[in-house]
This record gives C-alpha cells, sequence and structure tokens, in this order.
C-alpha cells in the first residue's frame, strides 16, 4: 500500500496572483493532496489584507479544486509541513533572484526537516514578472490589476484605493 503524497504550498499570498494560482494548481497535478499554506504573520513584511481575506481570495480562486485545502499557519514552515503530513514542500521560481533566497531557505529547512523535500517549478513565462509587491504597487496608483490577479482580488485593491486606505 502506497501512502497518500501531500505537499505544501506556503506563501503570504498578499494578494494571491495569477502566478500563484498556477504553481498551486500544477502542483495539484503532481500530489494526491496539496496544502496551501497561508502564513499567518510574516516576520520580514506586513501584510495589506487579513489572514481571512488572504485565504478566502485563495479558497475562490480555486473554485472547484477537489485535492487542494487553504490554511492558515503560524510555525515553522517544516513543522508546519510535518502536521500535515506532507512531505514535499513546492515553491515556483521566476528569476534567478528567486533562486537566491529559496536556496538559503532550502538549506535551512533540510537542515531542520530532512526527510521533507523541496520541489521547485519554474514560472509560466506568461507570469515571470509578476509579484504580489508589483499588484500592490500599481494598485496603490490606481492602475489596472485584473490580468495579474482574480476579480476579487482586483475589485478589494480598487475599492482599498478609492477609500485611501494603501
Amino acid at each position: 500500500m502506497s501512502r497518500e503524497s501531500v505537499a505544501l504550498c506556503p506563501g503570504t499570498y498578499d494578494p494571491v496572483t495569477f502566478g500563484h494560482l498556477d504553481i498551486i494548481r500544477r502542483a495539484a497535478g503532481l500530489f494526491d493532496r496539496v496544502i496551501v499554506g497561508v502564513v499567518r504573520a510574516p516576520r520580514h513584511k506586513a501584510t495589506m489584507f487579513s489572514l481571512d481575506e488572504r485565504i478566502e481570495f485563495v479558497r475562490q480562486s480555486l473554485g472547484s479544486a477537489t485535492n487542494v485545502d487553504v490554511v492558515g499557519f503560524s510555525t515553522l514552515v517544516v513543522d508546519f509541513a510535518r502536521s500535515h503530513d506532507a512531505h514535499a514542500i513546492v515553491k515556483g521560481l521566476r528569476a534567478v533572484s528567486d533562486f537566491e533566497w529559496e536556496f538559503q531557505m532550502n538549506n535551512l529547512n533540510r537542515g531542520l526537516a530532512p526527510e521533507i523535500e523541496t520541489v521547485y517549478l519554474m514560472s509560466a513565462p506568461e507570469y515571470s514578472f509578476l509579484s504580489s509587491r508589483g499588484v500592490r504597487e500599481i494598485a496603490s496608483f490606481g492602475g489596472p490589476v485584473t490580468e495579474y490577479v482574480p476579480e476579487a482580488v482586483a475589485r478589494r485593491l480598487s475599492e482599498l484605493h478609492a477609500a485611501g486606505d494603501i
């Protein structure tokens, strides 16, 4: 009897972009089950959206993906992976600059949890430039973001901009 293959796709998803969703969907095609781990309060940056909003944006955007769960977390990523029996962490890579950071994180995670592999999926070419930070920047000046993020996210960014909250 083989065990179920479970992968974790961790991130802040602030906001979720079409690039994130592409990586999650591709991971869902490779693993029996995918846990999208939404970081509750990342140490390296303040989030624009609440944890609940970010989770809901991801859930809505994935629609009927039956083998994907979206969960918030506030622990070490490897501890979160273990708590969900995930034996792989899936990350997307857009450019060489992503590799530098991910290489460091992989080595730290490997030291903490050598039984958990990190798998990298190359960004689809149309998303290779796309980042949540870039989307927030465009939105902060009232620019259009509908080609980068799901409609619910674009609508919420527009509301925040209109209210002067971004």
